[in-house]
């Protein structure tokens, strides 16, 4: 039986600067040999087709599954058709196999968090509310947290951090 890949999130209010990290992330951890995938929950709806594509008119048709493949890449879009939205836990279980998933968003599942907060934006915290975040990471640590906090410039230490968290060995960097 394979084990089930390890996740973490990262989350907070909008413009906050959780993509931006994820992106810094991503990278940090596959230099020291991960394998890493990531999840991004949006409140948008989502589209990657568009209307005058075959797979668009496959969806229009109403296919349940539409993927599309190329040489590069390939996608699945499942039309949810007035389903309710899948769970996180759902979503992870049906992604290839990893070392780490990183899932941005989805901020009312229970799971180990840092919440990237800045005072600057004005917008109140998440981690006062929500005992899933075990860490914060910003530019200026608020006078009030209890938890660990996090320079959000250092990318190593999170990824430190977050290793640590899910319980996955430190590998040795690559030079």
């Amino acid at each position: 039986m394979t084990r089930p890949p390890q996740s973490f999130g990262l989350v907070g209010r909008s413009g906050s600067g959780k993509t931006t990290l994820a992106v810094r992330l991503i990278p940090e951890l596959k230099s020291r040999g991960y394998r890493v995938s990531t999840v991004k929950h949006t409140h948008h709806a989502v589209d990657i087709d568009r209307p005058g594509k075959d797979s668009y008119a496959h969806r229009e048709a109403g296919a349940e599954e539409v993927m599309i493949a190329s040489a590069k890449r390939w996608a699945l879009m499942h039309e949810l058709r007035g389903e309710e939205e899948p769970k996180m836990d759902a979503l992870v279980a049906i992604m290839t196999p990893v070392d780490l998933i990183l899932i941005e968003g989805f901020k009312n599942h229970a799971y180990p968090k840092l919440e990237v907060y800045r005072p600057t934006l004005g917008k109140s915290p998440l981690y006062k509310t929500d005992p899933a975040i075990i860490a914060v990471a910003g530019d200026e640590k608020p006078d009030d947290l209890s938890r660990p906090y996090l320079d959000l410039n250092d990318t190593a230490t999170i990824a430190d951090f977050i290793l640590d968290t899910v319980g996955l060995e430190k590998k040795k960097e690559s030079s």
